[in-house]
Parts: structure tokens; C-alpha cells; sequence
């Protein structure tokens, strides 16, 4: 934002040099013909060629000749001396009124600026809607606008997708489901490998069910609108979504420490509590055996913040950067398992963003990796 800012003032600027080198030439085209004209001026002989005068009368003539001389010299210094006052109070006028004709021209433009960057994925309804002749700027506005609309469509487009997909896969995952389920409770007795089989794919389908979920709730967090406001505690939170982990973090053998300092927030309950059980459920799902968690909620004037740090191996940044997109994640070279479905710290980013935070994920120097999100904060409440 910073250089598109720098990047419109150097736009005026060039376009105050442009027009006060304008009116500098102007005025320094008519200064020199105005010299021109009256140094011409003085050149003129003040007598008739072929005149014949007594020696006394061409005597007086010259002393007057060289009286007006001398005088039209001190008029001249006179005149260039008021020529360069004049260009320099010329310059700083043109200097003024180049940058309010760049002011002016660029007033439009930059509330074109102005109204663009404020329209995101949230308010693509929104157009510029420009007033005014048809013009340059006009058709820009006009191409803009056309281009939010064809967004919108997409997104929207992209929304009742996944909505749909997620809801209309949801039914014949159940009738299998149930299917085996039916199959594994006949009294006959079932072969091993068909119970085994039977197994196996009760496990798939529950994964598939975890990511048809995944993609609801991101779908949700990304363009759904967010009811039931209310004000939690992140490391409340924190604290019961290890309290629901605690199994696996003893089986792990993990080391937990977590500081709570009272981190306020308002939004949706679901949505919040889901991400931060996304954000523990990372910690503890790709962690080695007997590693370590530290969790710090805290708050400031504006900004309540949930930190999570794990050890472990160093990690590339470039691609800690890319897990907070769908379906991303670093594998077996940072878990040891092919565990999750790689939507966890999506949603996690896409729930921080609809409640206006934002998440930052960080590849530890000393190894391991580090969350943090950021959320603007409450007074604090009661959940």
C-alpha cells in the first residue's frame, strides 16, 4: 500500500514538473523576445544618415548620445535585472499551479484508487460506479466494474459448488456407511478378510466424511456471513481443545506448556473453536514422539493473539507459506505420517480472516514451526 501511495505521488510529481516546465518556457519565450526587441530598439541610429551639423551643435549631439546611451544601458540592467526577478516569481508560480492542475487531473483517478482497494471478496457487490463524461477515466471505471462482476459471478459460482458437492456427496457416503454397518452386523458368521475389508473402508469413508466437512466449514468461514457473535477467550479455548487431545499428546508423550493472559475476542463460537482445535490438532498431529508444545494467549490495546509453537525439524519458510492453502502440507518429511487432509490451517486462515485477524505461520531457526493468529479484541466476557 505504502508504494502504490509513493507511486501516486510520483505520478503528481511528474506531472507538476511537466506543467510548470511549461509555463517556465512560456515565460522564458516571451522574456527573450521582449529583450530582443527593445535591445533591437537601441540600436537604431538616433541621427539621419548623411546629416552635416556645426562642430559645436555635433558636439552637444554627441554628449546627448552618449547621455541616452548610458541611459538606455541602465534601463537595459534595469530590465534584465526585473526580467529575472520576474522569471524566478514566474517559476514558483508555475511550480504552485502545476501541482494543482496534477491535483485536479488526478483527483479522479485516485478515488477510483480509493474505492478499488477498498472492495474485496466480502463486498464484490460493490461498483466504482463513476460520474461524469465519458472520458479516459470513465472507461477505466467502467472496465473495472465489469471486471467485479464477472468476480462475483465466479466466487459465487465457486460457492454454491462446493456447498452443494459437499452436501450432495454427503448422502451416498452415508447409505455406504450404513450399507456396512448392515453387512458386518448379520448373525452369519463374516469372513476375516471381508470383515478386514469391511474395515477399511468404514476408515475411508470417515475420511472422506472429515474432508466433505473440511470444505463446508471453509467454504463457510470464506463467504459465509457470520451470526451468533460472542466473546471467547482464546486460551480457553486452547485449553479445552488439549483437554480433548489429551490422549494422544500422553501417547505421544509431548511436553505441554500454555500461558493464558486473558486474550479476548467476538465472533462465532463454532467457527472460533474450530480453528483453534485446528491449530492445537497441528501441533499435536505432526509432532514427533516426545517433542514439545508451548501455547501464549495475550492481548494489546487492539489485537488479541493465540501463539503455537512446536519443535522439530527446520523447515523451508517458502513452503511453511503455502500451508495455509486447501489441500497443502509438507508430508513425511515433517510428520513422519501422511496424517490429515491438508485443510486444517486453510480454515484456520480463511476463519481469521472473516473475523478480520490473520494468521502467520513461521519456520522456527532452532527447528519446528510457529502459529500465531491474530484477532482484533474484546472486552472481556463470559465464554
Amino acid at each position: 500500500m505504502r508504494k502504490r501511495r509513493l507511486g501516486a505521488r510520483t505520478v503528481r510529481v511528474r506531472f507538476t514538473m511537466l506543467y510548470g516546465a511549461m509555463f517556465l518556457l512560456s515565460g522564458v519565450g516571451l522574456l527573450v523576445i521582449t529583450n530582443l526587441v527593445g535591445l533591437g530598439g537601441t540600436l537604431v541610429s538616433q541621427s539621419p544618415p548623411g546629416a552635416t551639423a556645426p562642430a559645436a551643435t555635433a558636439e552637444q549631439v554627441a554628449l546627448l548620445q552618449a547621455q541616452l546611451a548610458e541611459l538606455h544601458t541602465v534601463q537595459a540592467r534595469q530590465f534584465l535585472i526585473g526580467s529575472a526577478v520576474a522569471l524566478v516569481v514566474m517559476g514558483a508560480v508555475s511550480v504552485v499551479l502545476g501541482r494543482s492542475i496534477a491535483g485536479l487531473v488526478l483527483r479522479p483517478l485516485r478515488t477510483l484508487t480509493t474505492t478499488t482497494r477498498r472492495i474485496s471478496a466480502d463486498n464484490l457487490h460493490e461498483r466504482l460506479a463513476a460520474q461524469g463524461p465519458a472520458d479516459e477515466v470513465k472507461d477505466l471505471a467502467d472496465t473495472i466494474d465489469d471486471l467485479l462482476e464477472r468476480l462475483e459471478t465466479s466466487f459465487a459460482a465457486q460457492r454454491r459448488f462446493v456447498a452443494d458437492a459437499s452436501h450432495e456427496l454427503r448422502t451416498p457416503l452415508a447409505t455406504m456407511r450404513a450399507s456396512l454397518d448392515v453387512a458386518l452386523a448379520k448373525p452369519e458368521p463374516v469372513p476375516a478378510q471381508t470383515a478386514a475389508l469391511a474395515v477399511r473402508l468404514r476408515t475411508e469413508l470417515d475420511e472422506v466424511d472429515r474432508l466433505l466437512e473440511g470444505l463446508l466449514l471453509l467454504a463457510r468461514a470464506q463467504h459465509g456471513a457470520l451470526a451468533d457473535r460472542t466473546t471467547l477467550s482464546l486460551g480457553r479455548l486452547a485449553g479445552t481443545a488439549l483437554e480433548a487431545r489429551s490422549a494422544e499428546i500422553t501417547a505421544k508423550h509431548l511436553t505441554v506448556r500454555s500461558t493464558d493472559a486473558a486474550a479476548w475476542t467476538a465472533g462465532n463460537s463454532t467457527l472460533l473453536t474450530r480453528m483453534i482445535g485446528n491449530i492445537v490438532d497441528n501441533a499435536v498431529t505432526h509432532n514427533h514422539p516426545g517433542g514439545w508444545i508451548h501455547l501464549a494467549a495475550g492481548a494489546d490495546d487492539t489485537t488479541a493473539r493465540l501463539v503455537v509453537e512446536t519443535g522439530g525439524d527446520v523447515l523451508d519458510q517458502e513452503q511453511v507459506n503455502r500451508l495455509a492453502r486447501p489441500f497443502q502440507r509438507l508430508g513425511a518429511d515433517r510428520t513422519g505420517s501422511g496424517d490429515g487432509s491438508g485443510l486444517g490451517l486453510a480454515i484456520v486462515a480463511a476463519v481469521a480472516a472473516a473475523h478480520g485477524g490473520t494468521l502467520d505461520l513461521r519456520a522456527r531457526p532452532e527447528g519446528g514451526l510457529r502459529v500465531a493468529v491474530s484477532l482484533p479484541v474484546a472486552a472481556e466476557g463470559g465464554a
